[in-house]
């Protein structure tokens, strides 16, 4: 009998324990804050950061439960914003500088990208391979601000081109349709050595190493947001970091990741390419002599960018530093 009482004893304490944590559970999870974060296009390397923060629960460890919507044609990031179907967007600075010109109450709350990836590439065998070459040439440019850096290039070096729309393919370079394209240096590059060209027979214009350096891929929110709940932009900032930190430390453990996600959405799983991809991401994300994922945008980036869009008028009044960066140690 006492052997039967100790066992009961034990069994009940057990049981115990267990209702008293899994009640001690629910409060956390309840805890978990809703948000949602849309991208610029489709799952990727580009975006393996966020990916990796979310599947390794990091997210949930600084209190959010988070959404990731990808994006795509049609699909644009300031919309959903706009329309309450995001919290986070990711944005281009040229992007999110139009769209806060246009009205739309946007605060940077972190910078991803430092430096940027666009380039303009040529056949060496069209006879470029100098800036002076480009005169009177087919160069194929993406719509709207995606033009910004090219056109700003092209002017600042006096040359005058005939601009092509670009789809978000490299088909019409590789068919001889254009004598430049417009590429990002951790994609479409790629994929034009990728289709047999070789890098010898190309010439390389690196737009932000020019003296204009428009840093891309960057985290947005509303003032009202921010306004409401500070700690979950704190949250989601340092979450964001944190996997971006482990997504460029452990690389192939995040292109497991990525891939997961891309096979989901039925999408080319390239492993070799999303490899160059998150390699060259990492390489704008810490630049050279930096090992911290630091999440800040540079006062001079911006203030140059601003200047040129109104030079350009793309921008009709200066949009100030301060009334439009959330200063990263906010958040840390």
């Amino acid at each position: 009998m006492t052997r039967l009482f100790a066992l009961l004893m034990l069994i009940g304490m057990v049981m115990l324990q267990a209702v008293v944590t899994t009640r001690a559970d629910q409060p956390a999870a309840a805890a978990l804050k809703k948000a949602t974060l849309a991208l610029l296009w489709l799952p990727q390397a580009q975006f393996a950061g966020y990916y990796v923060a979310l599947d390794k629960g990091i997210y949930r460890r600084h209190g959010i439960d988070l959404t990731i919507l990808p994006g795509g044609p049609g699909r644009s990031p300031a919309d959903a914003l706009r329309d309450g179907q995001a919290d986070f967007a990711l944005m281009w600075l040229g992007t999110a500088l139009q769209r806060r010109a246009a009205g739309l109450p946007i605060v940077n709350v972190a910078q991803i990208v430092q430096r940027s990836s666009l380039v303009l590439v040529a056949r060496k065998a069209a006879g470029i391979e100098t800036v002076a070459d480009l005169a009177g040439r087919k160069v194929g440019l993406w719509g709207d601000d995606l033009a910004v850096a090219p056109r700003a290039f092209l002017d600042r070096h006096g040359v005058t081109v005939q601009p092509v729309p670009q789809s978000e393919t490299v088909n019409l370079f590789l068919r001889g349709g254009v004598d430049v394209a417009s590429a990002m240096w951790y994609n479409e590059y790629h994929t034009i050595l990728n289709a047999g060209v070789d890098a010898d027979e190309l010439t390389v214009f690196r737009l932000g190493t020019d003296g204009l350096n428009i840093p891309e891929d960057g985290l947005y929110t509303l003032k009202a947001t921010l306004a409401r709940d500070p700690a979950l932009i704190d949250g989601f900032v340092r979450a964001t970091l944190e996997g971006w930190q482990d997504a460029i430390a452990n690389p192939e453990q995040a292109l497991d990741i990525v891939l997961a996600r891309m096979r989901e959405a039925k999408l080319p799983a390239d492993r070799v390419h999303q490899k160059w991809m998150l390699s060259c991401l990492a390489e704008v994300i810490r630049p050279s002599g930096n090992d911290a994922v630091t999440g800040e945008l540079s006062r001079s980036d911006l203030d140059a960018l601003v200047a040129e869009l109104q030079r350009t008028a793309l921008l009709r009044a200066p949009i100030g530093y301060d009334d439009f960066v959330r200063p990263i140690d906010a958040a840390r």
